[in-house]
Protein backbone atom coordinates (compact mmCIF):
# COMPACT_ATOMS: atom_id res chain seq x y z
CA UNK A 1 0.00 0.00 0.00
CA UNK A 2 1.55 3.18 -0.72
CA UNK A 3 1.17 6.80 0.90
CA UNK A 4 1.86 9.90 -0.67
CA UNK A 5 2.36 13.04 1.25
CA UNK A 6 4.79 16.42 1.74
CA UNK A 7 8.19 15.35 1.90
CA UNK A 8 9.73 16.83 5.34
CA UNK A 9 12.64 18.25 5.26
CA UNK A 10 14.79 15.54 6.72
CA UNK A 11 13.99 13.72 3.53
CA UNK A 12 14.92 15.42 1.17
CA UNK A 13 18.64 14.32 0.66
CA UNK A 14 16.80 10.71 0.10
CA UNK A 15 14.95 12.36 -2.39
CA UNK A 16 18.27 13.71 -3.68
CA UNK A 17 19.61 10.37 -4.23
CA UNK A 18 16.63 9.52 -6.28
CA UNK A 19 16.61 12.43 -8.40
CA UNK A 20 20.82 11.71 -8.90
CA UNK A 21 20.04 8.63 -10.48
CA UNK A 22 17.00 9.43 -12.09
CA UNK A 23 18.52 12.36 -13.85
CA UNK A 24 22.21 11.67 -14.14
CA UNK A 25 22.34 14.81 -16.52
CA UNK A 26 21.83 17.18 -13.92
CA UNK A 27 25.45 15.63 -12.88
CA UNK A 28 24.67 15.50 -8.76
CA UNK A 29 27.52 12.56 -7.96
CA UNK A 30 29.49 13.02 -5.08
CA UNK A 31 27.98 13.49 -1.45
CA UNK A 32 28.52 16.62 -1.32
CA UNK A 33 26.89 17.96 -4.20
CA UNK A 34 23.34 15.56 -2.89
CA UNK A 35 23.83 17.31 0.21
CA UNK A 36 24.24 21.04 -1.41
CA UNK A 37 21.34 20.13 -3.83
CA UNK A 38 18.87 18.92 -0.81
CA UNK A 39 19.59 22.10 0.70
CA UNK A 40 18.33 23.90 -2.15
CA UNK A 41 15.24 22.32 -2.45
CA UNK A 42 14.58 22.96 1.44
CA UNK A 43 15.21 26.23 0.37
CA UNK A 44 12.75 26.70 -2.15
CA UNK A 45 10.13 25.00 -0.62
CA UNK A 46 10.39 27.53 2.34
CA UNK A 47 10.64 30.52 0.26
CA UNK A 48 8.07 29.33 -2.26
CA UNK A 49 4.92 28.04 -0.66
CA UNK A 50 3.16 27.59 -4.08
CA UNK A 51 6.11 24.94 -4.83
CA UNK A 52 5.43 21.46 -2.84
CA UNK A 53 7.56 18.68 -2.90
CA UNK A 54 6.01 15.51 -2.28
CA UNK A 55 7.27 11.81 -1.72
CA UNK A 56 5.72 8.29 -2.29
CA UNK A 57 6.72 5.65 0.40
CA UNK A 58 5.58 1.90 0.64
CA UNK A 59 6.72 0.13 3.96
CA UNK A 60 7.80 3.22 4.89
CA UNK A 61 11.21 3.31 2.27
CA UNK A 62 10.58 6.33 -0.23
CA UNK A 63 10.24 5.04 -3.86
CA UNK A 64 9.62 8.55 -6.20
CA UNK A 65 8.92 12.34 -5.73
CA UNK A 66 7.23 15.05 -7.61
CA UNK A 67 7.04 18.75 -6.71
CA UNK A 68 3.55 20.26 -7.66
CA UNK A 69 2.67 23.93 -8.53
CA UNK A 70 -0.34 26.35 -7.64
CA UNK A 71 -0.68 28.19 -10.36
CA UNK A 72 -3.29 30.64 -11.89
CA UNK A 73 -3.30 30.16 -15.54
CA UNK A 74 -5.07 32.95 -17.94
CA UNK A 75 -7.24 30.16 -20.12
CA UNK A 76 -8.67 32.13 -23.31
CA UNK A 77 -8.46 35.40 -21.23
CA UNK A 78 -9.35 34.35 -17.88
CA UNK A 79 -7.52 33.60 -14.80
CA UNK A 80 -7.83 30.01 -13.74
CA UNK A 81 -6.56 28.15 -11.12
CA UNK A 82 -4.28 25.33 -12.11
CA UNK A 83 -1.64 22.80 -11.35
CA UNK A 84 1.34 22.01 -12.34
CA UNK A 85 4.04 19.07 -11.36
CA UNK A 86 7.78 18.75 -12.22
CA UNK A 87 10.70 16.52 -10.87
CA UNK A 88 8.86 13.41 -10.91
CA UNK A 89 11.57 11.17 -10.36
CA UNK A 90 11.38 7.09 -9.20
CA UNK A 91 13.64 5.01 -7.96
CA UNK A 92 15.72 3.05 -9.76
CA UNK A 93 15.26 -0.13 -8.38
CA UNK A 94 11.69 0.48 -8.15
CA UNK A 95 11.16 1.29 -11.64
CA UNK A 96 7.96 -0.40 -13.40
CA UNK A 97 6.14 -0.61 -10.04
CA UNK A 98 3.50 1.92 -11.17
CA UNK A 99 5.19 4.36 -8.64
CA UNK A 100 5.38 7.29 -11.62
CA UNK A 101 1.52 6.45 -12.32
CA UNK A 102 0.35 6.68 -8.64
CA UNK A 103 2.31 10.14 -8.44
CA UNK A 104 0.86 11.66 -11.72
CA UNK A 105 -2.68 10.33 -9.97
CA UNK A 106 -2.25 11.92 -6.94
CA UNK A 107 -1.20 14.68 -8.94
CA UNK A 108 -4.29 15.02 -10.84
CA UNK A 109 -6.67 14.00 -7.78
CA UNK A 110 -5.07 17.09 -5.61
CA UNK A 111 -5.38 19.77 -8.11
CA UNK A 112 -9.08 18.28 -8.81
CA UNK A 113 -10.04 18.39 -5.39
CA UNK A 114 -8.49 22.23 -4.92
CA UNK A 115 -10.88 22.87 -7.96
CA UNK A 116 -8.43 23.09 -10.81
CA UNK A 117 -9.76 21.60 -14.00
CA UNK A 118 -6.84 21.58 -16.28
CA UNK A 119 -3.01 20.75 -15.59
CA UNK A 120 -0.20 21.36 -17.22
CA UNK A 121 3.59 19.72 -17.16
CA UNK A 122 6.81 19.24 -19.12
CA UNK A 123 7.43 15.88 -20.20
CA UNK A 124 10.34 13.72 -20.39
CA UNK A 125 8.25 11.55 -22.88
CA UNK A 126 5.53 13.00 -24.82
CA UNK A 127 4.26 9.47 -25.43
CA UNK A 128 4.05 8.72 -21.31
CA UNK A 129 2.25 11.27 -20.42
CA UNK A 130 -0.25 11.76 -23.75
CA UNK A 131 -0.88 7.98 -22.87
CA UNK A 132 -2.02 9.44 -19.04
CA UNK A 133 -3.99 11.70 -21.07
CA UNK A 134 -1.89 15.02 -21.17
CA UNK A 135 -2.11 16.80 -24.86
CA UNK A 136 0.44 18.91 -26.91
CA UNK A 137 0.13 22.29 -26.27
CA UNK A 138 2.23 24.87 -28.73
CA UNK A 139 5.39 23.54 -30.41
CA UNK A 140 8.62 25.88 -29.42
CA UNK A 141 10.63 27.28 -32.19
CA UNK A 142 14.35 27.30 -31.80
CA UNK A 143 15.94 30.11 -34.21
CA UNK A 144 19.44 31.06 -34.93
CA UNK A 145 20.24 34.32 -35.27
CA UNK A 146 23.24 36.59 -36.17
CA UNK A 147 22.32 39.79 -34.47
CA UNK A 148 22.97 41.42 -37.49
CA UNK A 149 19.93 39.89 -39.03
CA UNK A 150 17.62 41.40 -36.03
CA UNK A 151 16.13 44.62 -36.88
CA UNK A 152 17.74 47.85 -35.95
CA UNK A 153 15.68 50.74 -34.56
CA UNK A 154 16.02 54.53 -34.34
CA UNK A 155 16.99 54.35 -30.68
CA UNK A 156 17.44 51.96 -27.44
CA UNK A 157 17.41 55.10 -25.38
CA UNK A 158 15.30 53.08 -22.63
CA UNK A 159 16.63 49.93 -22.63
CA UNK A 160 18.92 49.17 -18.84
CA UNK A 161 19.89 46.77 -17.37
CA UNK A 162 17.87 45.34 -13.87
CA UNK A 163 18.79 44.99 -10.63
CA UNK A 164 17.44 42.93 -7.61
CA UNK A 165 15.97 46.27 -6.10
CA UNK A 166 13.78 46.27 -10.11
CA UNK A 167 11.28 43.17 -8.86
CA UNK A 168 8.30 45.25 -8.05
CA UNK A 169 7.97 47.01 -11.48
CA UNK A 170 9.45 43.65 -12.99
CA UNK A 171 6.71 41.79 -11.20
CA UNK A 172 4.27 44.00 -12.31
CA UNK A 173 4.83 44.13 -16.01
CA UNK A 174 5.42 40.27 -16.33
CA UNK A 175 1.99 40.18 -14.65
CA UNK A 176 -0.15 42.50 -17.33
CA UNK A 177 1.40 40.69 -19.36
CA UNK A 178 -0.19 37.65 -18.41
CA UNK A 179 -3.53 39.45 -17.81
CA UNK A 180 -3.50 39.94 -21.61
CA UNK A 181 -1.69 36.91 -23.28
CA UNK A 182 -3.34 33.02 -23.37
CA UNK A 183 -1.38 30.69 -21.58
CA UNK A 184 0.89 32.38 -19.54
CA UNK A 185 1.19 31.27 -16.10
CA UNK A 186 0.99 34.25 -12.77
CA UNK A 187 4.13 35.07 -11.01
CA UNK A 188 4.41 36.09 -7.33
CA UNK A 189 7.52 38.18 -6.42
CA UNK A 190 9.47 34.88 -5.19
CA UNK A 191 10.24 33.79 -8.55
CA UNK A 192 10.85 37.69 -10.24
CA UNK A 193 13.60 37.57 -7.15
CA UNK A 194 15.15 33.84 -8.40
CA UNK A 195 15.15 35.67 -12.37
CA UNK A 196 17.19 38.48 -11.58
CA UNK A 197 19.21 36.23 -9.05
CA UNK A 198 20.19 33.44 -11.22
CA UNK A 199 23.86 34.41 -11.33
CA UNK A 200 24.12 32.75 -15.44
CA UNK A 201 21.50 35.98 -16.75
CA UNK A 202 21.69 39.17 -17.26
CA UNK A 203 18.25 41.33 -17.45
CA UNK A 204 17.34 44.49 -19.31
CA UNK A 205 14.59 45.86 -19.03
CA UNK A 206 12.79 48.84 -21.25
CA UNK A 207 11.28 51.21 -19.01
CA UNK A 208 9.53 54.17 -20.21
CA UNK A 209 8.38 57.26 -17.79
CA UNK A 210 9.20 55.07 -14.56
CA UNK A 211 7.40 52.07 -15.37
CA UNK A 212 9.46 48.77 -16.61
CA UNK A 213 7.35 47.62 -19.64
CA UNK A 214 9.58 44.89 -21.39
CA UNK A 215 12.45 43.00 -20.31
CA UNK A 216 14.91 40.64 -21.74
CA UNK A 217 16.85 38.09 -19.91
CA UNK A 218 19.76 36.38 -21.59
CA UNK A 219 22.67 34.37 -21.17
CA UNK A 220 26.49 33.77 -22.70
CA UNK A 221 28.01 29.98 -23.49
CA UNK A 222 30.44 29.70 -25.44
CA UNK A 223 29.58 28.52 -29.48
CA UNK A 224 33.57 26.78 -29.59
CA UNK A 225 35.01 25.09 -26.48
CA UNK A 226 38.28 26.15 -28.27
CA UNK A 227 37.68 29.67 -28.65
CA UNK A 228 36.80 31.77 -25.78
CA UNK A 229 35.87 34.74 -27.79
CA UNK A 230 33.53 33.43 -29.41
CA UNK A 231 29.88 33.01 -27.77
CA UNK A 232 26.47 32.54 -28.70
CA UNK A 233 23.65 34.67 -26.64
CA UNK A 234 20.40 32.75 -25.62
CA UNK A 235 17.49 34.40 -24.86
CA UNK A 236 16.46 32.82 -21.50
CA UNK A 237 12.98 35.42 -21.63
CA UNK A 238 11.53 38.03 -23.60
CA UNK A 239 8.34 40.04 -22.30
CA UNK A 240 7.05 43.23 -23.77
CA UNK A 241 4.10 44.66 -23.39
CA UNK A 242 3.95 46.36 -26.71
CA UNK A 243 5.97 47.01 -30.16
CA UNK A 244 8.62 50.09 -29.31
CA UNK A 245 9.37 47.76 -26.32
CA UNK A 246 10.13 45.25 -28.47
CA UNK A 247 12.24 47.40 -31.13
CA UNK A 248 13.95 48.76 -28.36
CA UNK A 249 14.57 45.41 -27.36
CA UNK A 250 15.71 43.71 -30.47
CA UNK A 251 18.25 46.80 -30.95
CA UNK A 252 20.08 46.12 -28.05
CA UNK A 253 19.94 42.69 -29.09
CA UNK A 254 21.27 44.00 -32.67
CA UNK A 255 23.75 46.48 -31.19
CA UNK A 256 25.96 42.39 -30.07
CA UNK A 257 26.91 41.70 -33.35
CA UNK A 258 30.93 42.63 -32.63
CA UNK A 259 30.71 40.55 -29.27
CA UNK A 260 28.40 37.50 -29.93
CA UNK A 261 28.06 34.83 -32.55
CA UNK A 262 24.55 34.20 -32.84
CA UNK A 263 21.49 34.85 -31.26
CA UNK A 264 19.55 31.51 -30.18
CA UNK A 265 16.11 32.42 -29.46
CA UNK A 266 13.44 29.98 -28.29
CA UNK A 267 9.37 31.29 -28.96
CA UNK A 268 6.59 29.97 -29.61
CA UNK A 269 5.60 32.29 -31.62
CA UNK A 270 5.21 30.76 -34.96
CA UNK A 271 4.97 34.11 -37.21
CA UNK A 272 8.59 35.17 -35.98
CA UNK A 273 10.59 34.68 -39.33
CA UNK A 274 8.65 37.77 -40.46
CA UNK A 275 10.13 39.93 -38.25
CA UNK A 276 13.32 38.97 -40.56
CA UNK A 277 14.22 39.75 -43.73
CA UNK A 278 16.25 36.52 -44.00
CA UNK A 279 15.74 33.82 -41.55
CA UNK A 280 17.90 31.46 -42.43
CA UNK A 281 19.54 29.34 -39.81
CA UNK A 282 22.95 28.62 -40.08
CA UNK A 283 22.81 24.82 -41.63
CA UNK A 284 22.34 25.91 -44.84
CA UNK A 285 19.98 22.30 -45.25
CA UNK A 286 17.55 22.95 -48.13
CA UNK A 287 14.19 21.15 -47.51
CA UNK A 288 12.67 19.47 -51.00
CA UNK A 289 11.29 21.30 -53.37
CA UNK A 290 13.28 25.11 -52.39
CA UNK A 291 12.66 25.82 -48.84
CA UNK A 292 15.67 27.01 -47.02
CA UNK A 293 15.50 25.61 -43.23
CA UNK A 294 14.73 28.61 -40.68
CA UNK A 295 14.32 27.09 -37.24
CA UNK A 296 14.09 23.63 -35.61
CA UNK A 297 10.17 22.85 -33.87
CA UNK A 298 9.80 20.72 -30.48
CA UNK A 299 6.55 19.50 -28.72
CA UNK A 300 7.23 20.53 -24.91
CA UNK A 301 4.53 21.41 -22.93
CA UNK A 302 1.25 19.53 -22.21
CA UNK A 303 -1.81 19.99 -21.01
CA UNK A 304 -4.56 17.49 -19.46
CA UNK A 305 -8.30 18.42 -18.47
CA UNK A 306 -8.76 17.04 -15.12
CA UNK A 307 -12.73 18.54 -15.02
CA UNK A 308 -14.34 18.75 -18.38
CA UNK A 309 -18.11 20.00 -16.65
CA UNK A 310 -16.03 22.06 -14.39
CA UNK A 311 -14.07 23.48 -17.03
CA UNK A 312 -16.90 24.83 -18.50
CA UNK A 313 -18.05 26.55 -15.35
CA UNK A 314 -15.08 28.73 -14.92
CA UNK A 315 -15.75 29.42 -18.52
CA UNK A 316 -19.19 30.14 -18.57
CA UNK A 317 -18.43 34.18 -19.50
CA UNK A 318 -16.43 33.09 -21.92
CA UNK A 319 -17.68 33.24 -25.57
CA UNK A 320 -16.78 30.53 -27.74
CA UNK A 321 -16.80 31.81 -31.00
CA UNK A 322 -20.54 33.51 -30.68
CA UNK A 323 -21.77 29.93 -32.30
CA UNK A 324 -25.26 29.00 -31.23
CA UNK A 325 -25.57 25.27 -30.66
CA UNK A 326 -26.35 22.18 -28.43
CA UNK A 327 -23.57 19.72 -27.74
CA UNK A 328 -22.99 16.35 -26.59
CA UNK A 329 -19.55 16.06 -25.40
CA UNK A 330 -18.33 12.55 -25.12
CA UNK A 331 -14.76 12.91 -23.65
CA UNK A 332 -12.99 9.14 -22.77
CA UNK A 333 -10.55 8.92 -20.14
CA UNK A 334 -9.17 5.98 -18.94
CA UNK A 335 -6.62 7.12 -16.86
CA UNK A 336 -8.53 9.34 -14.59
CA UNK A 337 -12.00 7.89 -14.85
CA UNK A 338 -13.53 11.02 -12.64
CA UNK A 339 -13.57 12.91 -15.85
CA UNK A 340 -14.74 10.28 -18.31
CA UNK A 341 -18.37 10.55 -19.47
CA UNK A 342 -20.89 12.51 -21.98
CA UNK A 343 -22.17 15.94 -20.79
CA UNK A 344 -24.01 18.49 -22.81
CA UNK A 345 -23.38 22.06 -23.64
CA UNK A 346 -25.38 24.26 -24.68
CA UNK A 347 -23.74 27.32 -26.71
CA UNK A 348 -25.79 30.77 -27.04
CA UNK A 349 -24.37 33.29 -28.57
CA UNK A 350 -20.94 31.42 -27.98
CA UNK A 351 -21.88 31.72 -23.85
CA UNK A 352 -22.14 27.48 -22.54
CA UNK A 353 -24.72 26.04 -19.82
CA UNK A 354 -24.90 22.50 -18.63
CA UNK A 355 -28.24 21.15 -19.89
CA UNK A 356 -27.69 17.52 -19.43
CA UNK A 357 -31.25 16.91 -19.91
CA UNK A 358 -31.56 18.83 -23.48
CA UNK A 359 -31.29 17.10 -26.46
CA UNK A 360 -28.15 17.93 -28.37
CA UNK A 361 -27.99 18.96 -32.37
CA UNK A 362 -24.28 17.21 -32.25
CA UNK A 363 -22.27 14.61 -30.85
CA UNK A 364 -18.53 14.53 -30.28
CA UNK A 365 -16.12 12.17 -29.02
CA UNK A 366 -12.85 12.40 -28.74
CA UNK A 367 -10.00 11.44 -25.83
CA UNK A 368 -9.39 13.86 -23.01
CA UNK A 369 -5.76 14.32 -24.26
CA UNK A 370 -7.24 15.58 -27.56
CA UNK A 371 -9.86 17.28 -26.00
CA UNK A 372 -7.38 19.05 -23.91
CA UNK A 373 -5.07 20.03 -26.91
CA UNK A 374 -8.33 21.06 -28.92
CA UNK A 375 -9.86 23.61 -25.70
CA UNK A 376 -6.67 25.21 -25.29
CA UNK A 377 -6.33 25.78 -28.49
CA UNK A 378 -3.21 23.86 -29.92
CA UNK A 379 -5.33 22.48 -32.53
CA UNK A 380 -8.13 23.07 -34.60
CA UNK A 381 -11.12 20.54 -34.40
CA UNK A 382 -10.85 20.08 -38.32
CA UNK A 383 -7.36 18.39 -38.19
CA UNK A 384 -8.63 16.03 -35.19
CA UNK A 385 -11.70 15.30 -37.43
CA UNK A 386 -9.16 14.92 -40.40
CA UNK A 387 -6.30 12.89 -38.38
CA UNK A 388 -9.40 9.97 -36.90
CA UNK A 389 -8.16 11.26 -33.29
CA UNK A 390 -12.01 12.88 -32.91
CA UNK A 391 -15.60 11.57 -34.02
CA UNK A 392 -18.70 13.93 -35.16
CA UNK A 393 -21.92 12.36 -35.79
CA UNK A 394 -22.96 15.27 -38.03
CA UNK A 395 -20.17 16.61 -40.45
CA UNK A 396 -21.64 19.51 -41.36
CA UNK A 397 -21.10 21.00 -38.21
CA UNK A 398 -17.40 20.65 -38.43
CA UNK A 399 -17.02 24.69 -39.27
CA UNK A 400 -19.03 25.15 -36.29
CA UNK A 401 -17.29 22.86 -33.75
CA UNK A 402 -13.67 24.56 -35.37
CA UNK A 403 -15.48 27.83 -34.66
CA UNK A 404 -16.34 27.23 -31.29
CA UNK A 405 -12.90 26.18 -29.91
CA UNK A 406 -11.02 28.85 -32.42
CA UNK A 407 -8.20 30.97 -30.52
CA UNK A 408 -7.05 34.17 -32.05
CA UNK A 409 -3.04 32.82 -30.93
CA UNK A 410 -2.04 29.33 -29.95
CA UNK A 411 -1.35 29.16 -25.76
CA UNK A 412 2.06 30.84 -24.47
CA UNK A 413 3.78 29.63 -21.78
CA UNK A 414 7.66 30.96 -20.77
CA UNK A 415 7.14 29.36 -17.39
CA UNK A 416 9.66 26.80 -16.51
CA UNK A 417 8.99 23.97 -13.89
Amino acid sequence: MSYIGVLPDDHLTQLAEIVARAYPGINIRTSEEKQRYAERLCARQAEDPSARLYGLYRDDMLLGGMRLFDFRLNLLGHMLPAGGVGLVAVDLAHKKEKVAKELITAFLQHYQAQGAAIALLYPFRPDFYKQMGFGFGTKINQYRIRPAQLPQGPTKQHIRFVTADDVPPMLECYNRYVAVTHGMIERAAVQIAGLLANPEYSVVGYEHNGRIEGYLAFSFKSAKPDHFLLNDLHVEELIYEHPAALAELLTFLHSQADQCNMVVLSTQDEHLHFLLDDPRNTSNHLIPHVYHESNVQGVGIMYRVLDTRQLFEQLREHNFGGQTVTLRLMVRDSFFPANKGPITIAFTSGRPTMEDDVAAQVEVELDVADFSSLVVGAVPFRRLHTYSRARISDAAYIPVIDALFAVAEKPVCVTRF
